[in-house]
Order: structure tokens, then sequence, then C-alpha cells
């Protein structure tokens, strides 16, 4: 399938694997990331690992800042099938009319569920029991268009959003050269999405990351897991800031407790109050040291300094 002139747009970890996968089968003719941005406390510039991964393989690399107003070269390239996964803007019409194969995208969902830019993260969050991968259509709404070829996995509940976000960048490049000889010859089938089982999955925002200790033990421990490794969730517990990244929930009635009450210091973490039962925090990272084992954690406080302290999602 060398003959068929690929670009790919894509920009992070996620759509490593679908562009080494193109890489080894089609002729990448180009590759469209995201701007370099500016990272870390010496405000470096980091490529993109999409960009990185085209570099190495001598790639043509463009970088539109706004791909709705600056998309020239990538149709100069002529593409005989455009394919996203994880890019990050909106695709143009005059882009998406002008492949002969059409534009196809990778996403991290079972569509129409979880549409958006952050489907794997909500995928646990939100209590999903099973996830996985959609080759797609693309048209000019987010994630709307008909869909080609579905995979799924379920979401284990030990899974956190690194673990699943792996196990569906694998699963991505599997399905998509999978589906690929049938987009090329003409025999793939198409389904429009269901628009009455249409959910979203927006980018995280700040407010989400906070530990709300009302909710139930189950919906903490899902948004705790969602949220690990990035941004990871985030609690106070009197004037002390955490980072929280795993937990384990102890069936311990907490009626009439306090939610967010400190109710136990255990050898492997710290138990509170929720709505319903206790949410012992495992893994941890209190605020200007490194992350660590909650029994790192409680071996070097006074146990007395925090039993019967509130929790909170931020500082008050």
């Amino acid at each position: 399938m060398k003959d068929i002139k690929v670009v790919f747009m894509g920009t992070p970890d996620f759509s490593v694997p679908v562009l080494e996968g193109l890489i080894d089968e089609y002729c990448v003719v180009g590759v469209v990331s995201q701007p370099d941005r500016r990272v870390g406390r010496k405000q470096e510039i980091a490529f993109s690992p999409v960009k990185q991964v085209a570099l190495k393989h001598q790639i043509p690399v463009f970088q539109p800042e706004k791909i709705r107003r600056n998309y020239d070269q990538i149709l100069a390239l002529e593409p005989d099938i455009i394919i996203t996964c994880a890019y990050g803007q909106i695709i143009p019409k005059a882009i998406l009319e002008y492949p002969k194969y059409g534009c196809i995208n990778v996403h991290a969902s079972l569509l129409p569920k979880l549409r958006g830019g952050a489907p794997i993260h909500h995928a646990i969050m939100d209590g999903y029991s099973k996830t996985g991968i959609t080759i797609m259509y693309m048209d000019e709404a987010m994630d709307s268009g008909d869909i080609i070829a579905q995979r799924e996995t379920p979401i284990l509940d030990t899974d956190t959003m690194d673990v699943l976000h792996d196990r569906l960048s694998i699963m991505g490049r599997e399905l998509l050269l999978d589906t690929l000889p049938s987009i090329l010859n003409g025999t793939a089938q198409r389904k429009k999405q269901e628009e009455s089982e249409v959910t979203y999955a927006y980018n995280i925002k700040r407010e989400e990351e906070y530990l709300d200790f009302s909710k139930s033990s189950l919906e903490l421990y899902n948004q705790i897991r969602g949220l690990c490794p990035f941004p990871g969730s985030s609690c106070v517990i009197g004037e002390k800031e955490f980072k929280v990244y795993f937990a384990r929930i102890e069936k311990i009635d907490t009626s009439g407790k306090a939610p967010g009450e400190v109710l136990h210091i255990y050898k492997d973490g710290i138990g509170i109050a929720t709505s319903d039962y206790e949410l012992v925090l495992l893994d941890i990272k209190p605020f200007g040291k490194r992350r660590m084992l909650a029994s790192s954690f409680v071996n070097g406080i006074n146990k007395n300094d925090y039993i019967g302290k509130v929790a909170y999602g931020r500082k008050q």
C-alpha cells in the first residue's frame, strides 16, 4: 500500500502507535501536529510526541496555529486519505472534502458515547463498564461522522487513565490497520450515529480535579482513577494540600459523620468519610514534595494531627 499517500494529523502520545503503524504500511507524505509549546518551569520549547516520530522518519511536519486559516501546504501534498487521531483542532470543510478516500478519525470511545477531547478520562470518571475505539468518517461537527468500525474493551476496577490510555492506543492502531483496506477498496460499511445516545467528554476543567467528599465513595474512586496520573485529583486536609492518584474503599458506614472527616490513619493510607463509606487515600503527593505511597507519608506524621480534621476539595 506504499502507493497510497497519507497525511496524518495527531499530537499526543496516544497518537504515536497509530502513526508508527501507518508509516510501516503506507506512504505517509506529511504530518500535521499542534504548534510547539513552552513547558515546565524553564519554559523550554517541547515538540509534540507525534512531531518527534515524524522527524525521526524524515516526514515533513506542518503546525498551523489555526488550521481553518492555514491548510494550503497540506492540500499541496495531494493526499489520497487523511487520518486523524487526537489532533486537537476542528478540521475545515476544504480539507474534509479533498482526499479521494476521505478523512478518517481514530477516536478513543464507542461513539456516539463520549464525544470530545477527554473520552478516556471520562470513561472511568463517569463509571462506564466498557469503552473502545471507533474508526469513523469525519464531518464538520465534533466526532459526529458515520461509524466504520468499532472494537471494545472492558474497564477494569483497577484501571487508571494511563493504563486504559495505553491499551486503547494500541487497539486504535490495530483496528485502523485492519479497517483501512476496506476503506480503500470501497467495501467499508458506514453507520450513522444514534443522536439519542450521544454523551460528551469535554476536556477536563480545573474544578473537576477537586474531590468533593459529599459524593459517594465510588464516585470519588472513579474520579481519582480517571484523573491518574494527569492532571490528578486534589484535596486539602487541614491546611495541607495533596494530589491524589489512587485510593480504596472501606465498607465502613459513615452515617452521622461529616463528609470529608478524617476517620482513620491506616498503615497504608488516610481514611476519609464520604456520603456512604470511607475512602482511603493510598497514592498521594503532598504539596511541595514528591509523589509517594501514603504508607510512607503516614509513617512520618502524628496521627492526632489529622484524625478529626475535615478534607475539602480546595482551600476554603
